[in-house]
């Protein structure tokens, strides 16, 4: 999968992957802010560029999916149910996949793609911060920026169309690989470091961000009129405030 996604991704834009990871890492954490449908693929091909073989925590519907979802079963992604008694069995997965095999595991600590008018990262849900706490494995954060540009929001027919005319548009899509995240002074089951814990992690994927999109500092250049929006879970990051914001 990840040789075929390798292949496939630059067809559909220009793929540029900075930041270097440690060699050899062993059991990791990946997180990373999620801006479009096409992402995860993206991140896919970013991953291999570094000789890693991730496994994604990926919502049930997917898996549900003819064909691909044999695949993402026989890849060995983590299937995520979300609203069901059993969304917490996804957890318990990825605990065993980072303690049993070595696991590099892929997390969307927002659990849904950002629905901030900006584009910019939401608050953070803590499942992510727990698997981290509860392991010990070393995180590190992703920002990536233009792979929302490649397929819109809306429906199968109109993403088709949209990832299609991608091949002639060839947007550039960003991944930056971002130094370990320090969470040492955080005490496993300790009442507020799963919380602390998310915000840090969202906090600097937010800042990596900022350096990959500075030409579009607060607003993306690219506007996809079917994406719906919501401020209920933006993150208040201190340096996008502006004279007139804090009049």
């Amino acid at each position: 999968m990840l040789r075929v996604v390798r292949l496939l991704v630059p067809l559909f834009c220009r793929l540029r992957v900075t930041g270097e990871l440690p060699r050899n890492p062993g059991p990791l954490i990946l997180v990373s802010n999620h801006i479009g449908t096409f992402d995860p693929f993206v991140l896919m091909a970013a991953a291999a560029r570094r000789g890693l073989h991730p496994r994604f925590l990926a919502t049930a519907g997917l898996f549900k999916a003819p064909v691909f979802g044999a695949i993402m079963r026989a890849s060995g992604h983590i299937r995520v149910d979300r609203g069901s008694h059993t969304v917490t069995d996804a957890l318990a997965s990825a605990v065993t996949a980072i303690t049993d095999d070595n696991a590099v595991v892929i997390i969307y600590p927002e659990g849904r793609i950002t629905l901030d008018p900006g584009l910019w990262p939401e608050r953070a849900k803590t499942g992510a911060a727990r698997l981290a706490l509860a392991t010990g494995a070393p995180v590190v954060t992703i920002a990536q920026w233009g792979a929302h540009e490649i397929m819109c929001w809306d429906s199968p027919a109109r993403m088709a169309r949209t990832l299609l005319s991608s091949t002639v548009r060839r947007p550039t899509a960003r991944v930056h690989f971002g130094r370990p995240l320090d969470l040492t002074d955080l005490t496993p089951g300790s009442a507020d470091a799963a919380r602390r814990a998310a915000d840090r992690m969202m906090s600097a994927c937010a800042d990596d961000l900022r350096d990959l999109r500075v030409d579009e500092p607060l607003q993306p250049r690219h506007i996809d009129p079917t994406r719906p929006l919501s401020t209920s879970r933006t993150l208040r990051l201190p340096w996008q405030r502006t004279p007139d914001h804090d009049s």
